[in-house]
């Protein structure tokens, strides 16, 4: 039997995805020069991802208006994924990496929709799009 994700799961997660980030052709260009201090961003990131994904409620801040005024574009979401995928499943259990992978996913395609990169499809306040 698998432990349960804990916080020591996503420190390593976090620190190993974004010491790939900040040498990537594709998203170092994009986050690098915003980023002044990777640590503390990291620890950032470790408290949005521990409240996504263990409900401790340590994040405090807007990820929309975070990544709003950075050039990024919808291809970028892609390879992030594709990153973020290759990370969690070599640094955690087949069940942990899944279940993070469902979360990053869930949140690229929020932050794709409200950066007005792709049209909200489906169920909007419990009422079906009709037309789509």
């Amino acid at each position: 039997m698998t432990a349960p994700l804990d916080a020591a799961d996503i420190v390593r997660l976090v620190d190993r995805f974004y010491d790939r980030v900040q040498v990537d052709p594709v998203l170092g260009p994009v986050f690098n020069p915003v980023v002044e201090d990777w640590d503390d961003h990291k620890r950032t990131l470790v408290a949005f991802w521990s409240s996504i994904a263990l409900g401790t409620k340590t994040y405090r801040g807007n990820p929309m208006s975070a990544h709003r005024p950075h050039p990024i574009r919808e291809e970028h979401f892609a390879h992030w994924l594709a990153l973020w995928r290759e990370v969690a499943e070599a640094e955690l259990p087949p069940e942990h990496a899944s279940r993070m992978v469902e979360h990053a996913t869930r949140i690229g395609q929020s932050l794709q929709f409200g950066l007005g990169m792709t049209p909200r499809r489906g169920v909007v306040r419990g009422l079906p799009v009709i037309g789509d």
